[in-house]
């Protein structure tokens, strides 16, 4: 009998084993039917006590197994139940549900039981308040709410609005705090108008805060009140490097611009944590080459023997008008999954105390097994932590053995100080000891940056991460966490190290990253990338960079191959900008150029490079190579009227636009969010993932900032 008992107990471990064994991440957005993410949306797998729940932008992720079934619940909503399958992404739209009703709200200025009210009353309370709108939700500037089920022979079609007793406008009750909001009741039809008269006949939204704020305002007084600044960054403990952005120069005084390209996309997914959260966006976390590079630009393929394609266009300036902007963009060679070489990896994780946080370390393990699906039998991987002291927690492991990698990540924990040096010392001896030859060979940092390298730790993280890159061991950095986040740190690693660095704010962002773009992010095809333009001075008064502050070069460095710069991976795209002020247009971003210098002045064939722009070169070395290739090509002074220009310059132009204004740019002259959204609108094509319409939502968001 007892060993009947160990052998349907040992069969039972079994089952669970193979069970856990056969789940995987599930991850998606669920919305409503205006498109509106749904914050706190429960997910279960059905017949268990498994959960989760949707963040501040309605995304979630789940661990689960094929042919389970995820129920997803809300209040006021019908519940859907949707079994996996193949996909391991489930997007869903839940329907409104009248009928999920409370038994009492508050309307007006006192309380009904829901019996006595005949028209539909629903109810949000928390944080996170939502109405649900036709068109826009409570965190718009100007919101044009329509209640649901109204006809109304109102033009507009809006509702009264009402703040703990106080009759508000539209664009008032846009700038509450969101952290302020204690409870929103909609009412509609007669139990509207039975109390606020006809003026309620479109419906109203009653909006009542903790501690009730705005309570015996006049509306002068509410108007005041509610003139708020954005909410401040919390804790202020956060650390971004500042830098000043480029200005004009002229090409007759400085005839060359160089630079590293730059394919980082961190500043972008950390801004867009800040606005999702309702934050002041910090002005040196902007950085605006960065937002650009975030989004994909339809670039061909390269048709020749370099590993990427050069494409340029000119067309004008939206900011300024008078002045053009010159878009080079590359375009990275697609090589096959099967053609890619074999993988090194050496996953360095950051298991501090300061890693607790569910948007960390948890997070963390569930971005890196997402990276653990793309491995093959050919790849290997290896473990090292750091908190008090650095280890290796799992040694080179097959890509085919999926298991034990996983389960490595599964049991890391969180605890001790943060002597991150240590640790990456012990991540690249590892990657040296296993180094592939002609392979991709890689350390993959993990961590919110609040580690120490040496005494003086910023120096001599540099100095230890320009040693390193020496070995041929190529460096990805994931940053993780809020508050007390070391961007500077993470872009010092990036930038000094043969690196690239993205910043994870949620699982979708890690799908895009160690997903859908995993040979893009981790198999470079071109290292040291290098680019030198010189301006013609008959058709270039003055021209700046956009961006790409800390990853200018002094003209002699293009051709010094010891000087380190970026790298392209498989099928990437990269973009730059130039703003440019052509000769003759007035302009007050000039400064005063001397006339009467003798030694600078050069005489020219007026005959010769009229139809030229400008002559732009590229130099790079293959992944293993150490000597650069150079590539030359002329760009016509040919520009086309901005109506006209393609869809990758009107968009790419207008997340530069944004990223000047976030930065507070004096050398823009037209600041204007609703302008900046009309032309991200005519240049949004080829978004399938719906990365652009999502950064047109956070400019229309961020107006209520301005």
């Amino acid at each position: 009998m007892k060993s009947l008992k160990l052998i349907s107990s040992a069969i039972a471990m079994l089952i669970c084993f193979v069970s856990m064994a056969q789940e995987r991440t599930i991850s998606g957005t669920v919305t409503d039917k205006s498109n509106l993410p749904l914050p706190g949306v429960q997910i279960t797998i059905k017949g268990t006590k498994k959960y989760s729940q949707t963040d501040y932008d309605g995304n979630y992720s789940i661990q689960a197994k094929k042919e389970d079934a995820l129920v997803f619940s809300y209040v006021g909503m019908d519940s859907q139940t949707i079994y996996v399958k193949d996909s391991n992404i489930i997007n869903v739209v839940l329907k409104e549900n009248n009928a999920q009703l409370q038994e009492v709200v508050v309307v007006g200025y006192g309380v009904q039981k829901k019996s006595m009210v005949t028209g539909s009353v629903s109810e949000r309370k928390g944080k996170r308040t939502k109405i649900q709108a036709e068109s826009n939700s409570l965190y718009t500037p100007s919101p044009t709410i329509t209640i649901r089920g109204n006809e109304s022979v109102s033009p507009k079609n809006e509702p009264l609005y009402i703040i703990d007793g106080v009759p508000a406008k539209a664009n008032q009750m846009a700038k509450i705090n969101p952290n302020d909001i204690d409870n929103v009741s909609v009412l509609k039809d007669q139990a509207a108008t039975s109390i606020y008269g006809s003026k309620a006949s479109n419906g109203v939204v009653i909006i009542s805060t903790k501690n009730e704020i705005y309570k015996n305002l006049t509306e002068k007084e509410l108007d005041k009140k509610l003139k708020i600044l954005p909410i401040p960054t919390e804790p202020t403990q956060e650390d971004y490097d500042s830098f000043v952005e480029n200005a004009f120069e002229s090409p007759k005084t400085a005839p060359l611009s160089t630079f590293s390209i730059d394919v980082d996309n961190a500043s972008y997914t950390n801004i867009r944590r800040f606005l999702n959260n309702g934050q002041q966006v910090p002005k040196d976390a902007v950085r605006v080459e960065e937002m650009v590079n975030f989004f994909k630009y339809t670039y061909p393929q390269p048709k020749n023997e370099h590993p990427f394609s050069i494409n340029t266009e000119v067309s004008d300036s939206p900011w300024n008008s008078n002045n053009k902007i010159l878009k080079i963009g590359l375009q990275g060679k697609n090589i096959p999954t099967q053609d890619l070489p074999a993988s090194n990896l050496v996953f360095l994780i950051d298991v501090s105390g300061s890693m607790e946080d569910m948007n960390k370390l948890p997070l963390l393990k569930q971005s890196l097994k997402i990276l653990v699906d793309e491995l093959r039998p050919k790849d290997k991987v290896a473990i090292v932590v750091y908190a008090g002291a650095a280890g290796m927690v799992l040694p080179p492991t097959s890509g085919d053995d999926k298991k034990t990698i996983i389960n490595a990540l599964d049991n890391l924990q969180a605890g001790g100080s943060t002597a991150g040096g240590a640790g990456i010392e012990l991540a690249y001896k590892i990657a040296a000891e296993n180094f592939i030859k002609s392979g991709n060979n890689r350390v993959i940092l993990a961590t919110d940056g609040d580690f120490n390298v040496g005494s003086s730790s910023n120096s001599d993280m540099e100095k230890l991460i320009e040693e390193k890159r020496k070995t041929g061991v190529f460096l990805t950095c994931l940053g993780y966490g809020m508050g007390n986040y070391k961007d500077s740190k993470m872009e010092i690693l990036a930038d000094k190290g043969n690196g690239n660095y993205a910043y994870i704010d949620n699982i979708q962002e890690a799908n895009r990253f160690l997903g859908k773009e995993f040979k893009g992010s981790m198999f470079a095809i071109a290292k040291d990338v290098k680019i030198q333009i010189e301006f013609n001075p008959k058709q270039v008064q003055a021209y700046r960079l956009i961006g790409y502050e800390n990853r200018k070069l002094r003209p002699e460095d293009f051709k010094n191959d010891a000087i380190d710069a970026g790298e392209l991976g498989s099928n990437h795209t990269v973009t730059a900008l130039y703003e440019i002020i052509p000769t003759g247009v007035k302009s007050d971003y000039l400064a005063e150029q001397p006339d009467d210098l003798k030694y600078t002045k050069t005489e020219t064939n007026s005959n010769n490079y009229n139809g030229e722009l400008a002559t732009i070169k590229f130099r790079y070395k293959k992944p293993d190579g150490e000597k650069s290739i150079e590539m030359v090509q002329v760009i016509e002074n040919k520009s086309v009227v901005l109506e006209k220009a393609s869809d990758d310059m009107k968009f790419s132009s207008a997340v530069a636009w944004f990223g000047l204004k976030l930065r507070d740019s004096k050398l823009i002259a037209n600041k204007s969010s609703e302008e900046i959204v009309k032309l991200a609108r005519q240049g949004n094509s080829n978004d399938g993932e719906g990365y652009k319409a999502e950064f047109i939502r956070l400019v229309e968001t961020s107006k209520q900032y301005n």
